[in-house]
């Protein structure tokens, strides 16, 4: 079935000629049946409703719409087209459930807002009918153009709307909906620094925009910006004091901030006037756990999964903990969800983590690997790596950074001694010196700090990247000066993260592959590679599910490169740069704890302080998984965890290669 069929069934319809362009459509698709495009049938079988309801067959249109909306649940015009078919054969109520389900998928839909306002005026639903109305008004004072554009990005048709609002914006550049529009796209498309600078000049030309306003919060919020994201909260709450949504998004930026108490009680405040906020539980779990209180957070990861039986979040969650075990009721039910076909892609995922650890607290190895597997394998097809890429960018960072470069450049910079960077891989035990470190008087932990990767994001955009001088290559072209300023602007952006200590730590794990650019900003920092066993370090990432930024993690193979990739540039790091880095073996703090403290603070220039062997009894908020194993004295279980499930890590092995499997002794 082509296109055209369509094209030339709607030209029927506008010609009154609806019973033809019904017949030629049943044709088309009995012909052609599930051999056609998705996209194409999906268009041909709502056209074919469109035609049954003009020519009075409501029944046979309502039977066309439920077959669609059976194989598409998120097509939203199938939902307006059978308000509008309901409609007409007077079913007021079922009329209004279904424009309500089409907004709900789509609230670029004018005529669904449009039959609402009517409808519930009828029904005397008098705050629906204003917030329905207000809709209305919102649509209609767009332009032709933009209202297309904003029903496009709804359908997720974003590259056909990103195309049709840069052309609007061409003649009216300062059109504050459009540049709203198309920083909405962006987001869509991964393009955060785009979508932030368009919202930002948005709200530079009209402050009082609501809609710029929020969709700035919750950008930021995506972006880890808490402290921008709590600015824009925080006049969002005082004008809209009663929006949940609102409130919601405020709570999470001033967890965001490490302001977790009043965080939680911003959750209770609107978890206490509102139903089924399956996901507000589990964001009220996530603060509780960062500061500990772990039986809270397990009983709002309950109540979230009680709310929503199949949220998978709400499983995984429990599992995150690392010291949850699951009950064998919990397990059936687990599994009963993960298999069903009306369980979403994105709960399946988490299910199968769950299930994973579940399983293998349960000594049930071949069982639990099979769910990991699973799970990774549903994870991986979801996003986005470039293995080739990744070691493309790893290579330049070796070309750009050499030991003239550094000769070259020396003094530049800040002269901040502030930052201890930790690096290396997550599950490196990263976390576990984070919190050695952090119990010194004169050390502030923080979190896993977005800025330096901001920074080379920054650096590397747009057209600069697309003419191939983009970061690293463009900082051979800098002036010196830049470096200074670059340094002192990270102090002053990580500032709000910090307590009052001389010194903070940032635990961001990817910041292994900007260790040139922290040299060249801040050459009084201090650098700490954590390091684990690669069969230890891999597969425990491999039984992770990560928030975001790990992407390469979701498989054997993907995850051994990135090690050796990493292993790589390490050696770079400490070949041009001696001493400026110190290498720490997780191994070496499991065995012999206060030496490798001791040569910790040795290098970060520091006093001994007894109370570092006694991290676990300081307390901090931590966001990691390991947040509660940081939290017991240490242990050597976790060092062999990876033996059990040898019989299927031959991937990994091999994608180690052979110098870091001599290097550890790992046998194929």
């Amino acid at each position: 079935m082509q296109q055209s069929e369509v094209r030339a069934a709607r030209a029927l319809i506008a010609n009154a000629k609806f019973e033809e362009a019904a017949q030629n459509l049943k044709k088309s698709l009995d012909r052609t049946g599930r051999k056609a495009d998705e996209d194409v049938r999906f268009e041909a079988m709502y056209t074919l409703a469109v035609a049954e309801r003009y020519a009075g067959n409501l029944p046979e249109a309502l039977a066309t719409l439920d077959e669609l909306i059976a194989v598409n649940a998120d097509f939203a015009r199938a939902y307006q087209e059978r308000g509008h078919a309901l409609l007409s054969d007077n079913q007021l109520n079922p009329a209004r459930e279904s424009y309500e389900d089409a907004v709900k998928r789509n609230p670029a839909l004018l005529a669904s807002w449009r039959a609402l306002v009517n409808l519930y005026e009828i029904a005397g639903m008098s705050e629906r009918r204003s917030a329905s109305q207000s809709e209305v008004e919102y649509l209609e004072s767009l332009p032709k153009e933009l209202q297309s554009v904003s029903s496009y990005l709804q359908e997720g048709r974003l590259q056909r709307a990103d195309r049709l609002c840069r052309h609007f914006l061409q003649t009216r550049k300062t059109h504050v909906e459009g540049m709203r529009l198309l920083a909405e796209i962006r987001d869509k498309l991964d393009m955060f620094g785009e979508a932030e600078f368009l919202l930002t000049t948005a709200l530079e030309l009209d402050p009082d925009n609501e809609r710029c306003r929020s969709d700035l919060a919750s950008l930021t919020l995506k972006m880890q910006k808490f402290e921008l994201a709590h600015a824009h909260t925080e006049r969002l709450t005082a004008q809209w004091p009663d929006n949940f949504a609102y409130l919601s998004m405020h709570a999470s930026a001033k967890a965001g901030i490490g302001e977790y108490e009043q965080a939680i009680k911003l959750y209770n405040q609107v978890i206490s006037q509102t139903k089924s906020q399956h996901r507000l539980h589990l964001q009220r779990g996530h603060a509780e756990k960062a500061i500990g209180k772990l039986d809270a957070a397990t009983a709002s990861y309950r109540c979230a999964y009680e709310i929503a039986p199949d949220y998978g979040d709400a499983f995984w969650s429990l599992a995150n903990t690392k010291t949850y075990r699951f009950t064998d009721q919990e397990i059936r039910h687990m599994r009963e969800r993960e298999r069903s076909a009306d369980t979403a892609l994105e709960d399946c995922i988490h299910l199968c983590f769950a299930l994973g650890k579940a399983f293998e607290d349960a000594q049930d190895h071949r069982q639990s690997f099979d769910y990991y597997e699973r799970g990774n394998a549903l994870k991986q097809a979801s996003v986005k790596y470039d293995p080739d890429n990744f070691a493309k960018r790893l290579g330049a960072q070796r070309d750009v950074f050499t030991e003239a470069f550094f000769k070259k450049r020396a003094g530049t910079g800040s002269g901040a001694p502030d930052p201890i960077f930790i690096v290396g891989l997550p599950r490196s035990g990263s976390t576990l010196l984070e919190q050695i470190l952090a119990s010194h008087s004169q050390i502030d932990g923080t979190l896993e700090l977005p800025n330096l990767i901001a920074l080379a994001n920054r650096l590397d955009r747009g057209k600069r990247h697309a003419e191939g001088i983009g970061y690293p290559h463009i900082l051979d072209t800098l002036d010196l000066d830049y470096f200074r300023r670059f340094g002192e602007q990270y102090i002053q952006d990580t500032q709000v993260h910090r307590g009052r200590a001389p010194f903070f730590i940032d635990k961001n794990p990817n910041n292994f592959a900007h260790i040139g650019l922290i040299k060249l900003i801040l050459p009084n920092a201090k650098v700490i590679d954590a390091r684990r066993n690669p069969m230890s370090c891999c597969f425990s990432g491999f039984k992770q599910l990560f928030g975001q930024g790990y992407e390469f993690s979701y498989g054997l193979k993907e995850i051994g490169n990135y090690y050796r990739e990493y292993i790589e540039l390490m050696a770079h790091w400490n070949k041009v740069l001696p001493g400026f880095v110190l290498l720490v073996r997780h191994e070496d703090v499991v065995d012999e704890l206060e030496g490798e403290v001791r040569r910790m603070l040795d290098f970060c220039g520091l006093e001994f302080e007894p109370q570092c062997l006694e991290y676990h009894r300081t307390e901090r908020s931590i966001r990691t998984p390991s947040s509660e194993q940081v939290r017991q004295p240490i242990y050597r279980d976790a060092l062999a965890a990876w033996k059990p499930f040898e019989p299927w890590l031959a991937p990994l092995k091999e994608a180690l290669g052979d110098e870091v499997r001599n290097m550890y002794a790992i046998s194929l």
